[in-house]
């Protein structure tokens, strides 16, 4: 039987997020390590690890290299100057002083709140009878869309859709693009013809060039948004008028935090809304998350869940004070949770949506491919992040093959690995190392803490009953490096191998996860890089389905497939669903295959950069619903997507039922807005009967 650890949060530890508990269970020089690697774990101002006297990458070691004394346990005090980026979910609404008593907070959506609380804080915070559940934001996955040599010749105007009488091409709407990168405002794909961008806002979330937007508009802007700097239409056209006599570039005047070559974002919003775009004539803002490349800059960022829905409430309330309709797109993803749209982020943003007038667009994801492709193709390991099974009966056990990279590289970044089951069933699990003892079982309710393994690294596994969200249980795993100062013991490499015990059966019904990780080669040790690498399933535990992001299987959001319109088919990257309850995500497919776009912050001579990813194939979806909201801009995030579903046309060889590729089908454009004219309009309906006068 498995040790059940004292926990460093106290009797209240249930109301804890697992991830959370690892976190907490930490020391600062250790989170000063992890705030460079997680991505809702960061310093205080002011915490003696934050400069850049800090080593950014220990020494990569084994355990008998450590100097003595080196130790890593449950620590007596939780460690001061570290922040944590969290959702607290509260049980009265209306309960004005308990909201008041929690530390950190900056917005709240219902019973949902977003603070950044200080580890040490935890253990009073859930103390508070008016807190139910806390956890931590979800990481970000990173865009790694396929790029094209930046030399491509201008788009073709194929985007156009028919029908402008009636969709004037998105004008009056706005467009949000939430990303990463920069924007970059002075692309001529941007610029009117007066000479001036249509970027309305940007606000840059870890910039410091203006005031935050609270600090420039609090009215509209609470306290939510005093962070980061917003640019405005008017600082940036003052940059164009001024960058020639200057000689500099308009960009360099009004800096932003990111401002990368190839930049994600300003081709994410060249296919929305640029001049060559879907929605040419909408207005754009931009909210830029803070994914700095530097490590020392990650430290001090937050880059997780909780950054979507400030980008998501500032973007609501900027289309409120300008009356104006909204549609948003999100080519990031999570890969947290239940992929059951019970995520926090997730009813953050159904809650948002709840206004007619709105639509938000979320790439499907790019983990669809399950096999190597080629000779030397690695593009699987990106793909094979889902496992299902359905267990008998009680006392049927089945194993699950956990791959962590080797091959001459060490992953020195923390593994996770989420399974989800039915309530109405009872499962143990223990775990193998590659070539090591078994750990566990562990049983329900039962969970160990930084078991250290003989090489040094840790393990932690949580088996919990009744998630807060769903009702579900939930069994986490985590495979964590030594992280010290005097050196950095990776995880061991190869095959771990997961066994779940069938204790009780009713359903027997599991999917399971592997959180992604950030690939970024962290530097060199004698012959091994150390890398944070994303571990993945073998071939054989492999399902090749369900690898939808979990942003992208929120209720009310539009999941987008990527099509590869030369082939007539799904791109083989493209995510595939259903969500873990069976809904339909994604909903349709659209252009995201060698997609040309601006090519932000590159060379004059090469405007336009060919990529490939769900990424590109999200934006067209949200440039439709913006010439939807244009034609009628009452409609709601439902109705949109309904339409949506209603016209798409189904690729050669299928039929109208949806697919777990391609969703309902390629996207109609102009069936779309043709039937948004159908939607609230009663001199469009035709009486069945009429009775006599």
């Amino acid at each position: 039987m498995a040790e059940a650890k004292k926990s460093l949060v106290g009797p209240e530890q249930r109301k804890l997020q697992p991830k959370l508990r690892v976190f907490a269970n930490g020391s600062a020089e250790v989170n000063a390590i992890r705030a460079q690697l997680a991505s809702s774990v960061c310093l205080a101002p002011g915490s003696p690890y934050i400069g850049d006297e800090s080593p950014v990458h220990p020494p990569l070691v084994r355990r008998n290299q450590l100097p003595r004394g080196v130790v890593r346990g449950t620590l007596g005090q939780l460690a001061p100057d570290v922040l944590t980026s969290v959702f607290i979910e509260t049980a009265d609404v209306s309960d004005e002083a308990a909201r008041q008593r929690l530390p950190g907070e900056h917005a709240r959506r219902g019973n949902l709140i977003t603070a950044e609380i200080p580890v040490e804080e935890l253990p009073a915070a859930l103390r508070d009878e008016a807190v139910t559940w806390v956890e931590a934001g979800e990481t970000l996955s990173v865009p790694r869309p396929m790029t094209s040599a930046a030399s491509a010749a201008a788009p073709r105007p194929s985007r156009s859709v028919p029908g402008k009488a009636q969709h004037r091409g998105g004008a009056g709407v706005i467009i949000g693009i939430i990303d990463v990168n920069g924007f970059d405002f002075a692309h001529p794909d941007f610029i009117d013809v007066n000479g001036e961008t249509r970027w309305i806002r940007i606000w840059d979330q870890g910039g410091d060039a203006r005031p935050s937007p609270h600090g420039q508009d609090a009215a509209v802007f609470s306290t939510e948004f005093n962070y980061g700097s917003e640019l405005r239409a008017e600082h940036l056209n003052a940059a164009l008028a001024a960058a020639p006599a200057a000689h500099v570039a308009p960009q360099d005047i009004e800096p932003q935090s990111q401002m990368d070559p190839a930049s994600h974002g300003t081709h994410v919003a060249s296919i929305a809304a640029g001049n060559y775009g879907v929605s040419p004539n909408a207005m754009l803002a931009g909210v830029v998350i803070s994914l700095p490349s530097d490590d020392l800059a990650r430290r001090r960022s937050f880059y997780d869940s909780t950054r979507i829905a400030h980008a998501v409430d500032y973007l609501t309330a900027l289309a409120t004070s300008m009356r104006r309709p909204l549609s948003i797109n999100i080519s990031l993803g999570t890969n947290g949770h239940a992929h059951d749209g019970t995520s926090a982020v997730s009813r953050w943003i159904d809650s948002a949506l709840s206004v007619p007038g709105r639509c938000v667009s979320v790439a499907a994801g790019n983990a669809g491919q399950e096999i190597a492709a080629f000779p030397g193709d690695m593009g699987f390991v990106m793909g094979r992040i889902h496992s299902a099974r359905r267990l008998p009966a009680r006392e049927l056990d089945t194993v699950l093959e956990w791959v962590v990279v080797g091959n001459g590289r060490v992953d020195i970044s923390e593994n996770e690995l989420e399974l989800w089951y039915g309530p109405q069933d009872r499962l143990a699990v223990s775990i193998r190392p590659p070539a090591g003892d078994w750990i566990g079982p562990v049983e329900p309710l039962q969970f160990i803490e930084n078991q250290r393994l003989p090489d040094g690294s840790f393990v932690s596994i949580y088996n919990e009953l009744y998630h807060p969200a769903n009702g579900a249980n939930t069994i986490s795993l985590f495979l964590s490096p030594f992280l010290n100062p005097a050196g950095v013991i990776g995880i061991p490499s190869g095959t771990w191998t997961v066994r779940l015990h069938a204790r009780e059966v009713r359903d027997g019904r599991f999917h399971a996860w592997i959180e992604r990780d950030d690939p970024r080669r962290l530097g060199r040790i004698g012959d091994r890089e150390a890398w944070s690498f994303p571990s993945y399933f073998s071939e054989g535990s492999n399902v090749d389905s369900s690898s939808v992001s979990s942003l992208a299987c929120g209720n009310s959001v539009i999941a987008v497939a990527n099509l590869d319109e030369a082939s007539e088919r799904i791109n083989v990257t493209s995510s595939q669903g259903p969500t873990r309850d069976g809904r339909s995500k994604p909903d349709v497919a659209a252009p995201g295959t060698e997609i040309v776009a601006a090519n932000g912050f590159g060379e004059p001579d090469e405007p336009w950069i060919s990529m490939t990813g769900t990424s590109m194939a999200s934006p067209y979806v949200a440039g439709v619903a913006a010439l939807m909201l244009a034609t009628e801009p009452g409609l709601t995030a439902a109705q949109i997507g309904g339409i949506m579903q209603r016209t798409a046309r189904p690729l050669p060889g299928a039929d109208f039922n949806w697919l777990n590729d391609a969703g309902f089908g390629r996207i109609n454009p102009a069936a779309c807005v043709a039937e948004a004219r159908t939607v609230n309009r009663r001199d469009d309906r035709t009486a069945v009967s009429r009775r006599a006068r």
